[in-house]
């Protein structure tokens, strides 16, 4: 596919998002519509998509429109190319320039400077109060790093390989990596980083794709080196894994929708790790756990450049809502912790409503535990905003008759 094809293609389906599709779903669509579109065109209209996606608001006050044609506009515009050379209406290009959307564009960069910070920015209004109240001075330069796309990280996993070893066996299908010094066993892909899933490295379980700030949590955390360690919310299971990999401790794996956790078997597999699935019903038997791990479900909004549409998605109420599952997750999860016991929870969101303060409202809920470890990770650092919390039981609780 020439250029201004991937343009109109990125146009439909952008279009199909708007109007409600899944952003994946979408592109799958358009892929199997248009089998002669080759791997490489299928990476381009991807990244067109995301982009535009990414930048949703601000491309749309560019293009003229909040529409697939107006936001590839509005990237257009931005990166600095000019519109007229391939909006031409020849081939397979889309539709020529209208004098009314000329008349727009010429115009579109004081229209966007002139516009309010969230849409500079991309995000919706009724979030700034929270993240003005989250991210205090730090707002801009978060909010500016979720609109670019995120860097490629993978872990070396230790069982089956050391750093050096894995990134010889990467370069040698072409992936080339660096190491990344803050945090043992990360490598950042910085060429070809799609040919990771088809190396040789990738299937003999050497790396694992997984963002530098979900390494950094793990690593922070004071796992123990035997007894029972429960992922309560495992979802694939790669924070599993990659605490799995540090310690010999026994594993478990758990997850209120069973079916996120259908790859988990082949992956530990894979990794040389062994985790048994639990149903809700069994976890009461197998522990109590030395270690709960709760990375729970949440806005998404520290990983919103990695899955754009959950941006535009997020409304107040489901924002309540999934508050309201977090503190129930916590709950929840306190009661099969052994006496002593860890209880770690994870988000990736920059939002203080789903972080600090759910801690600060489970302490006001159970007493008797005392914060161990309590860091966030920002965007504007390079990989994905998290929060992480360990809180430990200092006390005993009374016995039950």
């Amino acid at each position: 596919m020439i250029a201004v094809a991937r343009l109109s293609a990125a146009i439909t389906i952008l279009d199909r998002i708007i109007s409600g599709a899944p952003a994946e779903k979408a592109l799958t669509g358009w892929a199997r519509q248009n089998r002669y579109a080759g791997s490489g065109d299928r990476v381009a209209i991807r990244d067109l998509v995301f982009d535009a996606l990414r930048c949703k608001r601000s491309y749309a006050a560019l293009g003229g429109s909040e529409t697939g044609r107006g936001l590839i506009l509005g990237r257009l515009l931005h990166e600095g190319a000019d519109p007229e050379t391939l909006f031409t209406g020849t081939g397979y290009a889309p539709a020529a320039l209208s004098d009314v959307e000329r008349a727009l564009l010429a115009e579109s960069a004081a229209r966007l400077a002139a516009m309010p910070e969230s849409v500079r920015l991309d995000y919706p209004d009724w979030l700034h109060a929270e993240l003005a109240a989250s991210l205090g001075s730090e707002r801009a330069a978060v909010m500016a790093a979720l609109q670019h796309r995120a860097k490629v990280f993978l872990r070396v996993n230790p069982r089956r390989a050391a750093l050096a070893q894995a990134q010889a066996e990467l370069a040698a299908s072409g992936v080339v990596t660096c190491a990344v010094p803050e945090v043992k066993n990360a490598l950042e892909a910085t060429e070809n980083s799609r040919k990771i899933a088809s190396s040789q490295a990738y299937f003999n379980g050497m790396v694992e794709l997984q963002d530098l700030a979900s390494q950094a949590v793990v690593s922070c955390l004071d796992l123990p080196q035997s007894g029972r360690v429960l992922d309560y919310c495992a979802g694939g299971g790669g924070k599993l894994l990659a605490m799995a990999a540090q310690t010999e401790a026994e594993f478990f794996a758990h997850d209120a929708n069973p079916a996120r956790l259908r790859d988990l078997p082949a992956r530990a597999e894979r990794a040389g790790i062994h985790a048994k699935i639990l149903r809700t019903e069994q976890l009461r038997a197998h522990g109590p756990y030395d270690l709960i791990f709760c990375d729970v479900p949440c806005s998404g909004s520290g990983a919103w450049r990695r899955a754009p549409a959950g941006k535009w998605a997020l409304t107040a109420d489901r924002l309540a809502e999934l508050q309201q599952i977090q503190a129930q997750i916590l709950d929840e999860a306190a009661q099969l912790l052994r006496p002593d016991g860890q209880l770690v929870y994870a988000t990736c969101s920059i939002l203080r409503g789903e972080n600090a303060l759910q801690i600060s409202a489970f302490h006001a809920r159970h007493k008797g535990y005392a914060t161990e470890i309590e860091q966030s990770f920002s965007p504007a650092a390079g990989a994905d905003g998290l929060y992480v919390a360990s809180v430990r039981r200092v006390t005993k609780l009374p016995k039950t008759p």
